[in-house]
């Protein structure tokens, strides 16, 4: 596979409206334990939860308790609300108008699934997103780093990758910022390039910082590794697919 200069264009969106195909990818927003955003009307706030609980026979979903918790307090006087979340590059949004069941015991939400979802993936080439239980070592380094930066790799594609590290590390980095080491630790041996930082976000509620960079002046040999890697996650997503097609 070759890099694609089409890559950041984004798709346009689907709306999902069967049920069958809404709650399959409410179970993946909940088995990948996908963070959501909820935010109310025109309020400023964010908040954040999880799906813990899908159910087709009810036709209804339970979400975890919001953070911070004052979020509950607009959900129990009824106010309507958006949700988003992501999932390999996807974004998974939806409204919620019907009023939704405070669980004391268990501090959380149930409602009725959405009517309608929309999904929304936003690149063209193929962005393969690894699962947590193998997510790939990572070190990134150079001249205007006082010390290497570890951390994980979260997706990958032909032209760049998207990074996590624990903690605060968006101090260290500079955005637009040339580095001259990225290694990965892919399954079939170590890749090492330059990138320049395009991303960076610090995410307090879960003391994570993502980092999203691309690749600058990789070679031939690099280039090659990358698609072998991208290639082999592709053909796992495909089969995976293929499997728990709906």
């Amino acid at each position: 596979m070759n890099a694609s200069s089409a890559e950041d264009v984004p798709q346009p969106p689907k709306v999902l409206t069967t049920p069958l195909e809404i709650a399959a990818n409410m179970r993946l927003l909940m088995d990948s334990h996908d963070p959501l955003i909820i935010t109310f009307g025109e309020r400023s706030h964010r908040f954040q939860s999880y799906i813990i609980g899908v159910d087709r026979d009810s036709n209804e979903m339970l979400l975890d308790e919001m953070v911070p918790r004052e979020g509950e307090k607009f959900l129990a006087n009824g106010e309507p609300f958006r949700v988003e979340g992501f999932h390999d590059g996807v974004r998974i949004a939806w409204e919620v108008k019907a009023r939704m069941t405070i669980i004391e015991e268990r501090r959380s939400y149930r409602g009725p699934l959405p009517e309608e979802v929309v999904y929304h993936q936003r690149r063209n080439a193929f962005r393969a997103a690894l699962k947590l239980a193998s997510l790939v070592n990572i070190e990134i380094g150079g001249d205007r780093l006082k010390s290497p930066l570890r951390g994980k790799l979260l997706d990958i594609s032909a032209t760049g990758c998207k990074l996590h590290f624990e903690g605060d590390v968006s101090d260290r980095m500079q955005l637009g910022q040339v580095y001259e080491r990225l290694v990965a630790h892919f399954p079939f041996g170590a890749m090492t390039t330059p990138v320049e930082l395009r991303h960076l976000h610090f995410e307090e509620k879960i003391n994570t910082t993502f980092a999203g960079v691309r690749f600058h002046n990789i070679s031939g040999l690099v280039q090659r590794q990358v698609e072998r890697f991208v290639y082999q996650l592709q053909r796992e997503a495909r089969r995976f697919d293929k499997d728990d097609d709906f």
